[in-house]
């Protein structure tokens, strides 16, 4: 660990940085100094060393997925993209994690509004059960303190684009948690939508609903990638295929996680240049 600065909790200490140029098959001339990038990322719970030297670009407006097995670092690395693992107790990080060319790691970097810009939806739904349907969509607006003339329009204009709207248009006053375990995970895609990020994470979105929910959050999630970078974590290969554009398969082979090779998806699922990629895609293993 000598040739690497370690990072730990929220008094992050770094050398300044220029954004990294290039990086990985994923680089198609679109993220430049806008999006979203990491270079050399490595993360330890205490002395235990998780992620290895993790480098990617992340192509703006499209779906990238991260695959691999269980125990592989893929949702710490999701965690690392807007700062969320630092709420795990003995964390660190080391490495670059760039958004629009500024270093999120940097000294001085205000995280809240860095997290504004990348919102996250988790494995499983969490909307506010005390908040209606409406008041779940607006909450991240009030913790953030920041004012919206028209909030009928805004909330409209979310629930739509979670693709939950005609559903709950009636009933915008009833209790979030009245909702089918489907419709709020797409409330709580609409939650993350409200406050306008350039980037939505997710991770494993889809993993604790039926096949029918499923197939509607795929739905929002490639519509929503027609103006948003989105990074989803996926066990569920038929998954990554449907709605990811590009694919980082990361493995653990008794140390640390790192990225095996990372490229279109139809190459990934195709023709990938590494036989362990082959295997993993095709069900051989994980």
């Amino acid at each position: 660990m000598d040739d690497v600065t370690i990072q730990t909790g929220s008094n992050m200490n770094t050398d300044s940085h220029t954004a990294p140029q290039g990086g990985n098959p994923l680089d198609e001339g679109r993220v430049g100094i806008n999006g979203l990038q990491t270079k050399g990322v490595h993360v330890w719970f205490n002395k235990h060393h998780v992620l290895e030297d993790i480098s990617l670009d992340f192509p703006a407006n499209s779906v990238t997925g991260l695959i691999g097995p269980s125990g592989c670092g893929k949702s710490t690395f999701l965690r690392v993209l807007n700062r969320m693992h630092e709420f795990i107790p003995g964390a660190a990080m080391a490495g670059e994690v760039f958004l629009d060319g500024k270093e999120i790691y940097a000294p001085g970097v205000d995280v809240t509004a860095m997290r504004l810009k990348v919102g996250m939806v988790f494995q499983k739904p969490n909307p506010f059960p005390s908040m209606t349907i409406g008041q779940n969509v607006l909450a991240g607006l009030k913790l953030a303190n920041i004012k919206v003339k028209d909030k009928d329009s805004l909330l409209e204009e979310c629930l739509t684009r979670a693709g939950l709207w005609k559903e709950v248009k009636d009933r915008l006053k009833t209790s979030g948690g009245s909702l089918s375990g489907g419709q709020q995970q797409r409330l709580c895609i609409a939650r993350a939508l409200a406050v306008k990020p350039d980037v939505l994470l997710m991770d494993e979105p889809c993993s604790a609903l039926d096949p029918a929910s499923t197939l509607k959050v795929e739905e929002t999630v490639v519509q929503l990638s027609s103006d948003m970078t989105i990074v989803i974590v996926t066990h569920n290969m038929q998954q990554a295929a449907r709605v990811s554009d590009h694919c980082a398969f990361f493995l653990s082979d008794g140390g640390p996680g790192v990225i095996v090779e990372a490229d279109r998806t139809s190459v990934i699922f195709s023709t990938p240049s590494d036989p362990r990629t082959a295997d993993y895609v095709q069900g051989r293993f994980g």
